[in-house]
């Protein structure tokens, strides 16, 4: 090889390899980041995240192959959440999902009007001035909710089926404008049914034990706890154990803690919904022009063991209904 031809190869070469790092930082800025906010830890919520990452895979991102997803978690702190949600801002996230009853949306919905954002919520987005409509969301904002005006009478039913000689059941509630709806919808049921229902509202964790010394006192048979943001989901579990009520709850997070029972939304299948929104918006799909959907999948999860210690026996119809026994 003539000095000339030796000098032009190693010039290719060494630009070859200096073009080499450029190229894999270019692939990796290309790579689209998903920010994921939601109350509880990853030790808690490793189903819901599974679950969100299998939607993400529906449409065609793989982790770590085409897309990465950054995990924020506040705990119980509410007071966490805007930072977090700037964070992720910052990040400059492609899409924004955020999880769980208002606090993690509304943070997300206030740190950012470009970013696109899904929601996982249980409440409804309309009323919430989360999206203008169902059809049309507008804006950045749209997802999946849970909401459903059946479920009052579903878990009024269920108290009848475990515990028929309850003569009044307990609703465990917050004191906010989406509760308001839920109580509503639970006197509407109850009237329809024609069962007592004592109504029972907290502010917060300290008002829990009040709560369940009230409905003894007012000697309610069973206890339905309410949809809304109850952060605390071991101190209620422990409470209803001590005070031996049985108890149905909104989600089955209270069941894999302990409690009873559980009927609601099957919120894994929820998150797997919004990872699937997350990617096709990955792939072009306007948040403003994607309907907000409703969750079609409900579970009923029952714990048998709690159902020993409370001294019930379950009937076998209602184990037979049962999506999942924890025995």
């Amino acid at each position: 090889m003539t000095d000339v031809r030796r000098r032009e190869f190693i010039t290719l070469l060494g630009g070859t390899a200096a073009a080499w790092p450029l190229a894999a930082r270019a692939q990796q800025a290309a790579t689209p980041v998903v920010g994921f906010l939601n109350w509880g830890s990853a030790r808690l919520s490793g189903r819901v995240v599974a679950a969100f990452r299998g939607g993400l895979a529906e449409v065609g991102y793989v982790e770590p192959q085409n897309v990465s997803v950054e995990l924020r978690w506040a705990g119980t702190q509410s007071e966490r959440l805007p930072a977090l949600a700037a964070e992720l801002v910052q990040r400059k996230v492609a899409v924004l999902v955020a999880g769980g009853f208002g606090g993690p949306i509304f943070a997300a919905k206030a740190a950012t009007s470009t970013i696109p954002i899904v929601f996982a919520y249980g409440g409804d987005p309309v009323k919430a001035g989360l999206v203008e409509s169902f059809n049309r969301p507008g804006g950045n904002v749209t997802g999946v909710t849970t909401i459903n005006a059946e479920l009052g009478s579903k878990w009024l039913s269920l108290v009848g089926d475990l515990v028929p000689r309850a003569v009044s059941v307990a609703f465990l509630s917050a004191d906010s404008n989406y509760a308001k709806d839920q109580k509503s919808q639970m006197l509407a049921a109850a009237r329809a049914l024609g069962r007592q229902i004592i109504i029972l509202e907290t502010r917060g964790d300290r008002e829990y034990e009040m709560a369940f010394k009230t409905l003894v006192e007012r000697e309610a048979g069973a206890l339905i706890v309410g949809p809304f943001p109850f952060r605390n989901i071991e101190k209620i579990v422990t409470l209803a154990a001590r005070y031996k009520i049985p108890t149905i709850y909104p989600r089955r997070d209270y069941v894999d803690a302990g409690g009873l029972m559980s009927y609601a939304a099957d919120y894994a299948d929820t998150y797997r919904q919004a990872g699937v929104y997350a990617g096709r918006i990955l792939r072009g799909a306007k948040p403003s022009e994607l309907p907000v959907m409703q969750a079609t999948k409900f579970e009923l999860v029952i714990n048998l063991k709690t159902a020993q210690t409370l001294g019930i026996e379950v009937p076998s119809t209602l184990l037979a209904l049962a999506d999942e026994v924890i025995e």
